[in-house]
């Protein structure tokens, strides 16, 4: 009996897979791969253009070893050279725009003609160092935010550049900025109090304020405390998160009143004219007239009426915080008027 050998299974035939074509536009910063480069001794399967002309241009014994290498090396020195040029540009920019918004520079049509800005003074000069102050302060914040963002960005490229995972990095930031924000609501509180306080112009160094917690002149305004003086010459730190309200005393412009009792048996007409007669000195005066006072002092009339007094009132508007200055010599002025008079003054 013969038995029959199967016949031998054909073998497949095994056609090799075409080699992926390199990518058209290669990422030229990446180099994640630079460890497994050095090991194999070429730039890995990331290395990118640097590292591509770094392995050209070194000899061929070094290329194998330190062409990666110094192509991470030019690209973290090229990442950071980046950063510091647009944090500078941002600054640049920042500068600019503050410093055009501090100046009040002339309208286009004025700088067109060759006019410059006019020379401010009074309230004018007033309002406008406010708004320097305000825009520097803004300033300076937006630099440093700039500065936060630009610089963070780039540190965060050329650690994902040296192939540190970033993600878990993240993950922690965030959580730890959870837990500080939980923990720090009052801090962020006061900052965003703050900006909105420089934003909106609330009051400035030197104003006189009520700030509920304290009534005093600013010596300092910052993103989170204003610093104020009584009139006592005590220093109160106040968080601007605790600011719910503010009285300003010297914004803008302020008004002096003064009341003048009389005796009740007072000829009334009579005393009217002579205060109308003491505020037209005060406003001829060249002393107040152009540096204090901003419009002619008036007497408003009858304010209180009672059984030995009669009561009137007398009013001029200042520069803010001359209040008590105009009021003083309003009350020595009609204190001699009244004495010339032979007024008596009620007590």
């Amino acid at each position: 009996m013969f038995l029959l050998a199967p016949s031998p299974t054909p073998t497949p035939t095994v056609t090799p897979s075409a080699t992926p074509s390199p990518s058209v536009l290669p990422n030229w910063l990446n180099f994640v791969d630079m460890g497994t480069g050095i090991t194999n001794g070429a730039c890995g399967q990331q290395g990118g253009v640097i590292c591509e002309v770094v392995q050209t241009v070194l000899p061929a014994a070094w290329a194998p070893f330190v062409a990666a290498l110094i192509a991470g090396l030019l690209a973290i020195m090229l990442i950071a050279a980046i950063g510091l040029v647009l944090r500078n540009v941002a600054h640049r920019l920042i500068g600019r725009v503050v410093q055009r918004a501090s100046s009040g520079r002339p309208s286009l049509a004025g700088r067109l003609r060759g006019k410059d800005a006019p020379a401010l003074d009074g309230l004018d000069a007033i309002v406008a160092e406010r708004r320097r102050q305000r825009a520097e302060t803004m300033g300076s914040v937006l630099k440093h935010i700039a500065s936060i963002v630009i610089l963070g960005t780039a540190v965060l490229t050329i650690l994902e550049r040296m192939s540190v995972p970033i993600a878990p990095l993240l993950t922690s930031v965030g959580i730890l900025g959870v837990a500080i924000g939980f923990g720090a609501q009052e801090l962020v509180k006061d900052f965003i109090a703050g900006m909105f306080m420089l934003l909106e112009d609330q009051y400035g160094v030197g104003d006189v304020i009520d700030a509920g917690a304290a009534i005093g002149t600013v010596e300092a305004v910052t993103l989170r405390i204003t610093r104020l003086r009584d009139i006592d010459g005590r220093v109160w730190y106040v968080r601007n998160g605790t600011i719910t309200r503010v009285g300003n005393e010297s914004q803008g412009w302020s008004r002096a009143t003064v009341d003048v009792p009389v005796a009740y048996t007072a000829d009334v007409p009579v005393v009217r004219e002579l205060l109308k007669k003491v505020v037209e000195e005060l406003w001829q005066d060249t002393g107040f007239r152009d540096s204090v006072i901003v419009e002619e002092p008036q007497v408003w009339g009858i304010e209180q009426i009672s059984g030995t007094a009669v009561v009137f009132r007398v009013s001029a508007k200042t520069i803010p915080s001359r209040q008590a200055e105009v009021a003083r010599e309003l009350r020595v002025r009609v204190k001699s008027a009244l004495d010339e008079a032979s007024i008596p003054i009620a007590g």
